[in-house]
């Protein structure tokens, strides 16, 4: 479930905003409201709205992480005793290599996405995560090909079209 903040939709104004910034994420707010025929007020105030609210995601999120020497991708499954979602969870976010990670419905109950330098480098990761508090078991599932980048545009397009 995402974060109850997160849960209040956009509107067609804020997505035409994100969608602007996702064509040049240097706009300034003034470039911004020319683009857009927005009055400057206007872009600034949804801009720190959609800041205040943490819809828009932290810069680092748009580093790949082959620049940062981790060109190996992968997803694993955790399975975890029963116990404090929240203390493994603050667990398992020391791991540096977890780039993302939910709690899930079906087989495990995390799924982890992570980076490694090499597959000798994910087998340590994943033997990292098994050594966890409460990790029983672990099943990865490497990525060999990328086939639609993570992305939000097309979304933000059917908002601001009005779909």
């Amino acid at each position: 479930m995402w974060h109850d903040a997160l849960v209040r939709e956009l509107d067609a104004t804020d997505a035409r905003i994100l969608r602007a910034l996702d064509d040049d994420p240097q706009a300034t707010v003034v470039a911004l409201s020319r683009t857009l025929g927005l009055a400057r007020n206007t872009v600034q105030g949804r801009l720190r709205s959609l800041e205040e609210r943490g819809v828009l995601a932290p810069p680092s999120a748009r580093v790949r992480p082959p620049a940062l020497g981790r060109p190996v991708l992968a997803y694993v499954t955790l399975t975890i005793a029963q116990g404090d979602i929240e203390e493994i969870s603050a667990e398992l976010s020391g791991v540096p290599e977890i780039l993302e990670m939910y709690a899930t419905t079906g087989d495990g109950d995390i799924l982890a996405k992570v980076a490694a330098r090499d597959p000798a480098d994910l087998h340590r990761v994943t033997r990292r995560l098994l050594g966890c508090h409460s990790v029983v078991r672990t099943s990865t599932a490497m990525a060999v090909l990328e086939l639609v980048p993570a992305r939000t545009a097309p979304l933000l397009d059917d908002l601001a079209a009005g779909r």
